[in-house]
């Protein structure tokens, strides 16, 4: 290896190096290691860049749109409560989540399924009261795993199955020797399966047994700190709810974290201390205690669960572009001794009082009749201008806008739904040859004219640091291409382990080795691409059949376990999860070593050499 292999190889030390201290963010780090490698023009512009317009990111781009229009919708609670239910541990919330993430990543493109799993996860998760980073990571894990189970699962099996062709289509004269026959297109479609299936099984049990002794519990950074004061709110139930006609405990109004059903209000007549047997009716007025955040939640996730206050209705604020604010009554206020209802609050602040909190004390009656003092907290619905108004004037010693207290549009859950069943319709039929990216960018623009959601929303839910990092590791492994390094290090190893003797079933192992490694440096199509030489070599070397060496390369190069930037989605729940670098290592290495035992036992009986 020259001096660009060797350099390129220091400065991924380097970027690792800075990733494992978590002294920088994952794409600070990348995007320097880039920016290194290209003024010293270890690679060129053209190919530093290159990852900025790649397939990967720019369907990665468009992805957080459309998941943004599913979420704003409230379109995947629809399924997420059905399917993920409500467990009380660890391990059975990943029994049923894994197994329908991995079968789905089988005939689908991983990234989407991951990019539009996170939201719901996170919310699912904080719902039961389960630690986020126990379910991201296997989340990405159980994706990449169900890769493995048919051809398209991911593009590396693409990528390695095309080389094969491509290579059988010389018509080498030794392949004629060993007796080779062409695989049956089924055969093609879902014999990497056959060793796939068995790994990711056996892979999901071992993250269910061994992800909370592995994992530390981290704490997102976007978790409010704020939200533990309570606030009592009132929600009555539309006759268009979903939720009329179930009890409690069906309507999922039960066990909610950090909130609870005080009392319901029928007709006039108050029922308290509710049996979750009890049947919801339209116009129930439903009375809540509990923490902010799980209050926005309940309004988001529940259709048909409206404010009581009239006045709500009367705002001169468009519904998409309503937002919650938190304000505290200072002394000097002119509301300070008068009842909600008194101080017209609605006509002088262009807002509605949905509810009060007064250090801990639970405040009896009809929001309208409480009467404020000074240190109560508003909470209000009001337009997005309220705390830039209102900030700096003697009615409120604070004024702060809620995060993500935006209205749901349930009304067009189905549109989102529509627009995301016709994303997958074009990526499985490609119609007119439309490729991934055009298609993922249509339904993105689809989401945005639909009114599922606004064009500002849809550009802040492109995680940027997701892109970044992303492209700049497409150009570091355009880099590892480019400088020889990769190539050098694989003949290098396979080499060495020639010399040494091994025979058959050692070469699979090596080769598995190798591919795994490279695969973590670079992407692992991009590993496929630069192991299948050396795969072929091995089998042209001891002239036994390809296949064996084939399958054992399309497994390898698809356990990027161990490395937040050795997969996409691994990256992609990277900050989400609050994970460290090591994190990785601690879940990634033992399943690596599960699938290559795996691989190594099953691979031969499935195809002799």
């Amino acid at each position: 290896m020259g001096f660009d292999a060797w350099f390129t190889l220091g400065t991924i030390a380097l970027v690792m190096a800075a990733l494992v201290s978590n002294r920088m963010q994952v794409d600070t780090a990348m995007l320097g290691g880039l920016v290194i490698l290209m003024v010293v023009e270890v690679v060129d512009f053209t190919q530093a860049v290159s990852g900025f317009a790649s397939t990967a990111v720019l369907m990665i781009a468009g992805l957080f749109v459309i998941a943004s229009g599913l979420e704003e919708t409230g379109a995947l609670s629809l399924f997420s409560d059905r399917l993920l239910g409500r467990p009380r541990t660890i391990g059975r919330a990943q029994m049923r989540l894994l197994p329908p993430v991995a079968l789905c990543s089988g005939f689908l493109n991983n990234t989407p399924i991951v990019a539009m799993s996170i939201p719901v996860v996170r919310d699912w998760a904080r719902r039961q009261r389960l630690s986020e980073s126990h379910l991201l990571m296997p989340l990405s894990f159980a994706a990449i795993l169900g890769g493995k189970l048919t051809l398209i699962g991911t593009a590396s099996n693409v990528v390695v199955m095309e080389e094969f062709t491509t290579w059988l289509s010389t018509q080498p004269e030794w392949l004629k020797d060993v007796g080779y026959e062409a695989l049956p297109p089924w055969l093609e479609f879902f014999g990497i399966g056959a060793i796939g299936l068995p790994t990711a099984i056996l892979s999901i049990a071992l993250m269910v047994l061994i992800t909370k002794k592995v994992l530390p519990i981290r704490k997102p950074v976007d978790v409010q700190t704020l939200d533990a004061r309570e606030y009592q709110v009132e929600l009555i139930v539309q006759p268009s709810s979903p939720v009329v006609g179930q009890t409690i405990e069906a309507a999922g109004l039960r066990h909610l974290p950090d909130l609870f059903l005080s009392h319901i209000e029928r007709k006039n007549t108050l029922l308290p201390a509710v049996s979750p047997e009890e049947v919801l009716e339209a116009g129930d007025r439903l009375a809540f205690v509990g923490a902010l955040e799980s209050v926005l939640d309940l309004r988001r996730r529940i259709r048909g669960l409206e404010t009581p206050d009239k006045q709500s209705s009367k705002l001169d604020v468009g519904r998409t572009t309503r937002r919650l604010v938190e304000a505290v009554v200072s002394s000097t206020s002119p509301l300070v001794g008068l009842s909600i209802r008194e101080a017209r609050f609605r006509s002088a602040y262009e807002g509605v009082v949905i509810a009060v909190h007064r250090q801990g004390q639970q405040i009896e009656g009809k929001i309208g009749d409480i009467v404020l003092k000074t240190g109560d907290v508003l909470l209000i619905e009001t337009h997005h201008n309220f705390a830039k108004n209102w900030g700096n004037k003697q009615d409120f010693y604070l004024v702060s806008d809620v995060d993500d207290s935006r209205p749901v549009r349930h009304e067009r859950a189905w549109i989102s739904i529509a627009i995301l069943m016709l994303l997958v319709g074009l990526l499985i039929f490609k119609p007119f040859n439309m490729g991934a990216v055009p298609s993922v960018w249509l339904c993105a623009l689809l989401m945005v004219l639909t009114r599922c959601v606004t064009g500002t929303i849809a550009r802040r839910s492109i995680n940027w640091q997701v892109v970044l990092a992303i492209a700049a590791a497409i150009g570091i492994g355009k880099a590892m291409e480019s400088s020889g390094a990769a190539t050098g290090i694989t003949q290098f190893l396979i080499s060495t382990a020639m010399s040494m003797g091994f025979e058959l079933t050692g070469m699979l192992i090596v080769l598995f080795i190798v591919a795994s490694i490279v695969a973590q440096l670079v992407t692992p199509f991009g590993a496929g691409v630069l192991m299948f030489p050396i795969a072929i070599g091995m089998a042209e070397h001891f002239a036994v059949n390809p296949l064996p060496f084939i399958f054992t390369l399309m497994m390898s190069v698809g356990t990027s376990f161990m490395t937040p930037v050795g997969y996409t989605t691994n990256l992609m729940v990277y900050g989400p999860g609050s994970y460290r670098f090591m994190d990785y290592m601690r879940l990634g290495l033992p399943l690596v070593i599960l699938a290559g035992i795996v691989t190594i036992l099953l691979t031969p009986l499935f195809f002799p050499f």
